[in-house]
């Protein structure tokens, strides 16, 4: 295995363009003419918004990572000198001295929840990637919280901003506290997609952590390399139309190799829904164009992959844990000055 690249693996969805970073809506003239037909500027910015909101995204990562970068080396630099060590010497006592090294439940409990996707190789065999990735996480982790501790010492700010972009609800499932909720988490989501179960461990802890302080709105992007995605989507729409969504939903995610006809309709008996109204609604395919419209959006803001996450528009692409969310979240209830618990 290439260092478990099953615990990082994550399918990518893109930041949103907000109108900072967009072409004047103005410039609308032509900029190509073939035959009689003219292709305006407005039709190429649409053409390739896509496109243009991952460059931005590629950008804002890349500035992001450089400012990272250059506030921890300089909090390193300041806390060195005030000790009268060297740098590395900081980084060896403070960080890679405390991180501690990964013990044998740990090591254990990661080969077991990874099983399934070990394609039959023993604890032995991987063992020395588990524990290079868990010591390496340690480090990581420890890092992090040495330069929190810093930035508390030598107050730091920082004004770089993501780009945004306003992703509409269009009135699908929701739950949490509604309008009101200083946060809106807006899930792009796959049925089949293993790493949007990853997604939905995480957002039940994002609830569970954040209560009324968040809303949630689920939006079907089910991906074409999926095959029972798409009929999964449309049984959730079913089972939401009889009030029973997001159980229904959870038991998708519960059984994602088990998403045939004959499955979709067991989970909706196990609910206590009405059956002939669901298969009918199954057969009939009466939110096809909803469905079609959450892919057509999602595509419009950039994403291109699951699970992909807009909170207040700002962008988590792929299954992040739970620290990434906190990230965003945190900040954004500090920006609206509420607090986080």
């Amino acid at each position: 295995m290439r260092g478990l690249a099953l615990f990082g693996a994550m399918l990518c969805a893109s930041f949103a363009l907000n109108s900072a970073t967009t072409v004047d809506a103005a410039d609308t003239g032509k900029v190509a003419t073939v035959g009689g037909t003219t292709i305006t500027r407005a039709q190429l910015d649409e053409h390739v918004r896509p496109k243009m909101i991952e460059i931005e995204n590629q950008k804002y990562d890349t500035l992001r990572e450089g400012l990272d970068e250059l506030v921890a080396e300089e909090l390193f630099k300041q806390e060195a000198a005030a000790r009268k060590v060297k740098p590395d010497e900081l980084m060896k006592t403070e960080v890679m001295d405390k991180a501690g090294q990964p013990d044998d439940a740990e090591i254990q409990k990661l080969f077991d929840d990874n099983k399934d996707e070990l394609q039959g190789q023993t604890l032995e065999q991987v063992k020395p990637q588990i524990v290079q990735y868990l010591s390496q996480g340690k480090i990581a982790e420890r890092r992090e919280a040495f330069l929190k501790e810093l930035k508390a010492k030598y107050k730091t700010t920082s004004t770089l901003r993501p780009p945004l972009i306003e992703v509409a609800t269009a009135g699908r499932p929701e739950k949490g506290a509604g309008a009101k909720a200083p946060v809106t988490i807006v899930m792009f989501s796959d049925y089949q997609c293993p790493f949007c179960k990853r997604g939905e461990d995480v957002i039940d802890q994002v609830m569970k952590t954040y209560g009324d302080k968040v809303r949630l709105v689920f939006r079907d992007f089910p991906l074409p390399m999926h095959p029972n995605a798409r009929p999964a989507a449309e049984a959730a729409n079913c089972a939401n139309a009889q009030g029973k969504f997001w159980d229904y939903h959870a038991k998708l995610f519960a059984n994602q190799s088990k998403l045939d006809e004959s499955d979709l309709k067991t989970y909706a008996k196990d609910l206590g829904l009405d059956e002939a109204k669901f298969a009918k609604c199954l057969s009939d395919k009466p939110y096809k164009a909803a469905i079609d419209k959450d892919v057509e959006d999602g595509s419009k803001v950039g994403v291109n992959g699951t699970p992909a996450f807009f909170i207040n528009g700002r962008m988590l692409s792929g299954a992040q844990p739970f620290e990434k969310f906190k990230e965003v979240i945190d900040d954004e209830l500090a920006a609206k000055s509420v607090k986080a618990s």
